[in-house]
């Protein structure tokens, strides 16, 4: 669930990227960085944290260049704060390139077995997006002329790419002397979109993760980049795609609608704000039928990501909608946050409660899902200590049963609080009167009432089916046992940092 940016403009790039990687700062808070060009030279600047702590007044000075990307990470395959891992990933050959990736590839362990035995290409870390960086630069350098490349030869590496790596991807590249490259996985599963601004110098463009980050930096959203498809945007400004997958199935993650993606964005044509709304209308009538409505006297959201389905689930129920919790906006998202006993520690400095709302009243608790449960445990603990008589729970979203593969961090079914549980199990864990949860159909047609055309889902997380194909429990296995063998180091105070400025030359193939 990172966030990626890319820019290729007509002035100097390097406060735009911030910009935008400020408004996706929910889609990652590990690390962040942003690579631009100047000529044949890139610039790189990159560590760990928020991307207000990574980047300095003299770090910005240094990224001079009218063409960058941006990334802020969120740890899924690779190591939880080794900052070797921060993105973007540099390549000096053949081309020079700067990757950032947002996804997760499911046979990385095979293709850097190819990479060494048949690419002859090192891999440095545990990071699949260093091994997607490499992919793509064998198959550059099998599809260039010679030393050259054109736009023909690059759609056809991005074919390559396609045909090799399985999973899910959205990618923005840059390219030394040619341009700014943006792919997305065969299946869509991660979002990508691009806009463009017309300048007195010429017209700009801009991709990114999700179309807040065109609104605010005052680009004017074109459209969703396809699945299986590229957009190439060279040096002269002159924009190129094509569909350069054998096979497209369009398939996004149906939990970037759900939790991950922000509620003013639309992603693949659909308002997210407008489908969380949606999913509170078909919430209110499951509620209906466990719970008698006369038995509630409040409904009460879990911030921020609940409060569209809350609100319009009160107002189908006609029931009072109140604030319950006040939320600390410099506290992190917790479900982002590796480790159980972070989170937990992290659920009270990040909530409190409005006393008057919860004392002698029968409350509606509403959130987005529930994943571990470890938050929504605390969250009903909170509501009894404030005086809550009865204290009823809902989620917008369907049992999390199954592992995410496709790049969210839950990945081993122990975590998972309803695997292997029936609801009224789930209720007692959490210490709930009741627990209702969203049906997978009604999840769908939260989504498909506003995009008819919009039928097929990665929904993996809630029933199983891994959209690629290519997972068993024997993958599942191997996931878990391999993260249960991992010991991850938390720096909680966040003073042990590190930083990287690094400038490449290009030209000489070398690196300063």
């Amino acid at each position: 669930m990172c966030g990626i940016l890319g820019v290729m403009a007509t002035t100097p790039v390097n406060q735009l990227l911030y910009d935008g990687l400020m408004v996706l700062q929910h889609r990652g808070q590990d690390a962040a960085g942003i690579a631009t060009a100047e000529g044949n030279t890139f610039h790189l600047h990159k560590g760990p944290g928020l991307v207000r702590d990574v980047f300095r007044t003299r770090n910005m000075r240094a990224l001079p260049g009218n063409c960058g990307i941006g990334h802020v990470r969120y740890p899924t395959a690779g190591s939880a704060y080794n900052f070797a891992e921060a993105q973007p990933f540099y390549v000096n050959s053949p081309f020079g390139l700067v990757l950032g990736h947002n996804g997760n590839l499911t046979n990385a362990e095979q293709l850097k077995g190819e990479m060494f035995r048949l690419d002859r290409r090192h891999i440095n870390t545990n990071s699949d997006s260093e091994v997607l960086l490499n992919v793509l630069a064998h198959e550059l350098q099998s599809a260039a002329h010679g030393y050259e490349l054109d736009v023909d030869a690059i759609f056809q590496a991005v074919g390559g790419v396609h045909r090799r790596c399985r999973g899910a991807y959205a990618v923005v590249v840059l390219i030394a002397g040619y341009g700014l490259l943006a792919f997305r996985d065969p299946y869509g599963i991660r979002p990508l979109v691009y806009g463009q601004n017309e300048t007195s110098e010429g017209m700009e463009y801009l991709v990114s993760s999700e179309s807040v980050a065109l609104d605010t930096l005052g680009f004017r959203m074109v459209r969703d980049i396809e699945p299986g498809e590229a957009v190439f945007i060279d040096f002269n400004h002159q924009l190129h795609s094509r569909q350069c997958a054998q096979q497209a199935i369009f398939a996004p993650c149906i939990f970037e609608y759900v939790y991950l993606a922000r509620p003013d964005s639309v992603i693949d044509g659909v308002s997210v704000y407008e489908s969380r709304l949606a999913m509170g209308e078909k919430l209110a009538e499951k509620v209906k039928r466990h719970i008698p409505v006369s038995d509630i006297d409040v409904v009460i959201p879990i911030p921020d990501s609940s409060r569209p389905s809350a609100m319009q689930l009160a107002q189908v129920l006609g029931i009072p909608f109140r604030e319950g919790f006040v939320k600390n906006r410099y506290v992190g998202r917790t479900f982002i946050m590796p480790g159980q006993a972070m989170r937990r520690k992290s659920v009270r400095q990040k909530l409190n409660t409005v006393g008057q709302e919860f004392k002698g009243k029968r409350v509606l608790l509403v959130d987005d899902s529930i994943v571990r449960g470890t938050t929504s445990r605390e969250i009903v603990d909170m509501a009894r200590a404030a005086g809550a008589v009865k204290v009823y729970f809902a989620s917008a979203a369907p049992p999390v049963r199954f592992p995410n593969v496709y790049g969210i961090d839950m990945p081993t079914r122990a975590e998972l609080i309803a695997t292997g549980r029936s609801d009224a199990e789930i209720a007692t864990e959490i210490g709930a009167d009741a627990l209702v949860y969203q049906d997978i159909e009604a999840l769908r047609e939260s989504i498909t009432s506003l995009r008819g055309d919009l039928t097929l889902f990665d929904a993996s997380c809630f029933d199983g089916c891994y959209i690629t194909g290519d997972i068993d429990d024997y993958y599942l296995d191997a996931v878990e046992g391999k993260r249960a063998g991992k010991a991850t180091k938390i720096d909680d105070d966040g003073d042990d940092r590190s930083s990287q400025q690094l400038v490449l030359q290009l030209a000489s193939g070398g690196q300063d």
